[in-house]
């Protein structure tokens, strides 16, 4: 039952934070839409603190096991036909799954008012995907799979621009199936250009 408790404290905990903000969410009130009690939130979580740190965790750890991390790669492609499967795969997961959705609002929000967060906005938005990338080619590169280039400059290169098109999805959600396919025509161009023939 605690961890149920916990779990539901969280994924309410990710919504209202999204929709009012960490200044804006009133424990009060928070508790009282979970059917609980203030005293009995804090029997789960100390303080408003403790439920934004442990969430930020949770979604931390959340991504980085669905989609990946530095420390969690997935698995390099064996092709350039499994380059452009896994990039699909990758962004497919990150425009639909709804959690995700949720906490990248919650990173492009929050960012300006807590370092913790501003860190990890700069990690998910470019810095770790773009490590994840640099592995990835630097193993394609070594399979003889990529024309051989800096790939740090081939991650950059590569994940910016979809980066910006996942953003563009996130504010108007109506438009998903044409940047669907401007990052699916980007993948392909990107692979044209740096296949090794």
């Amino acid at each position: 039952m605690e961890n149920t408790t916990k779990e539901k404290i969280l994924d309410a905990a990710l919504v209202s934070f999204v929709e009012n903000g960490y200044k804006g969410t009133n424990l009060r009130d928070f508790a009282a839409g979970l059917g609980l009690s203030k005293s009995a939130l804090y029997r789960h979580y100390d303080s408003k603190e403790a439920i934004w740190n442990a969430l930020l965790d949770k979604m931390e750890a959340y991504y980085s096991e669905r989609f990946g991390s530095p420390e969690h790669l997935p698995k390099t492609p064996a092709s350039c036909e499994e380059l452009l499967s896994l990039a699909l795969h990758m962004i497919d997961f990150t425009i639909h799954d709804e959690k995700v959705i949720l906490t990248r609002k919650l990173l492009l929000t929050e960012q300006f008012h807590d370092d913790r967060v501003k860190s990890l906005a700069t990690e998910h938005f470019m810095y770790g995907t773009q490590a994840i990338f640099k592995s990835i080619f630097e193993k394609m590169i070594d399979a003889g799979l990529l024309i051989p280039e800096d790939p740090d400059m081939l991650a950059l290169a590569f994940t910016a621009p979809i980066t910006t098109l996942i953003h563009y999805c996130d504010r108007e959600p109506e438009k998903e199936p044409e940047i669907m396919m401007q990052i699916e025509g980007f993948v392909k161009h990107f692979i044209k250009l740096y296949e090794r023939k």
